[in-house]
């Protein structure tokens, strides 16, 4: 098991400071998520029920024409190296790790990407997989240079795979609507945007007979009804997610803007993180957890990435960060 972000009951022990008192800026989870509605009586009572309409919202909220829920996007992830035999899969050197541990599990021989102009990684690789923005960097590609990537790919049988998971405040970037396309895979979640980790609903974007495929292997029953239920309610409620989008990009440029003025300037941020590479990346962690704020530290690249706090938190923060 790979470690991810959060550990906060391990950050707990480590530094004696009850989770209650923690300021949790690790996960990149929207602080103000979605409002949980009364969920039916009757749905704790029967099985998932397919034709519900999740699928419809899906499609109308992506803009695709195929969507296929499943237990968050990391089940997903973890069946598509399945619908290949091994083969050179391509990968930005820092990005969310689950993507090469799951390909790498499957016998596929992951390469460094070092950007999309990495011609020779790229003409030596069957698949490419991108985030996109990517996490935790928050570097991004246009969906013309993904498209283009695509036909490359697919022109001598490979695959793009585009996990999406830090998109929703930036549809317009997304490449969902083109994701009918043979041999191209799009990631959503509900976990990060709408703030929902905890439901485990994700959707995997495709042709309808690759995901007649990832639906074989996924077997019956991959959502409870709550579950579907909430995502549909998400899914749908327009207003909710054009006020949830302005909100959002306000408090990340907020967020950006603390950091810059306390010596932590980010290299580059999405709507729910900002990336702070620095020397002192480590030591900053282990500062700011003695306060009881913890956020995600890279070895990797020396960087930190926090995510934006509830409005009750930024007091915590700034002062934290004057103390630094």
């Amino acid at each position: 098991m790979l470690e991810h972000g959060g550990n906060l009951a391990l950050a707990a022990t480590q530094y004696d400071i009850p989770l209650e008192d923690w300021l949790d800026l690790s996960t990149g989870i929207n602080p103000d998520g979605y409002p949980i509605p009364e969920i039916p009586a009757g749905i704790w009572q029967r099985l998932p029920i397919d034709d519900d309409g999740l699928t419809e919202a899906a499609c109308a909220y992506f803009g695709c024409q195929s969507a296929l829920p499943t237990a968050g996007s990391q089940a997903a992830l973890q069946i598509l190296p399945m619908l290949r035999p091994p083969c050179k899969v391509g990968m930005l050197s820092l990005m969310y790790k689950e993507h090469a541990h799951a390909w790498q599990r499957c016998g596929h021989q992951v390469i460094t990407l070092q950007d999309l102009h990495d011609k020779a990684a790229i003409s030596n690789a069957d698949v490419v997989l991108l985030c996109n923005p990517n996490n935790p960097t928050a570097a991004r590609f246009s969906p013309s240079d993904l498209l283009d990537l695509h036909t490359k790919l697919q022109n001598r049988g490979g695959w793009l795979v585009v996990d999406e998971a830090f998109m929703d405040a930036t549809p317009e970037n997304s490449i969902a609507r083109h994701s009918h396309l043979e041999g191209l895979f799009v990631l959503r979640s509900l976990g990060k945007f709408f703030g929902l980790a905890g439901a485990r609903v994700g959707f995997l974007l495709a042709h309808k007979q690759q995901l007649s495929l990832v639906q074989e292997e996924l077997g019956p029953w991959p959502l409870s009804g709550a579950s579907r239920y909430i995502a549909k309610q998400a899914l749908s409620d327009r207003t909710w997610q054009q006020t949830a989008r302005t909100r959002l990009l306000a408090d990340s440029q907020r967020l950006a803007t603390l950091l810059s003025n306390n010596g932590l300037a980010p290299q580059a941020g999405t709507a729910l993180f900002q990336f702070v590479p620095t020397n002192d990346a480590k030591l900053l962690q282990q500062l700011l957890a003695k306060q009881g704020i913890w956020v995600r530290y890279f070895p990797e690249a020396s960087a930190l990435r926090f995510g934006l706090p509830a409005e009750d938190g930024w007091e915590k923060l700034g002062y934290a960060l004057k103390t630094l």
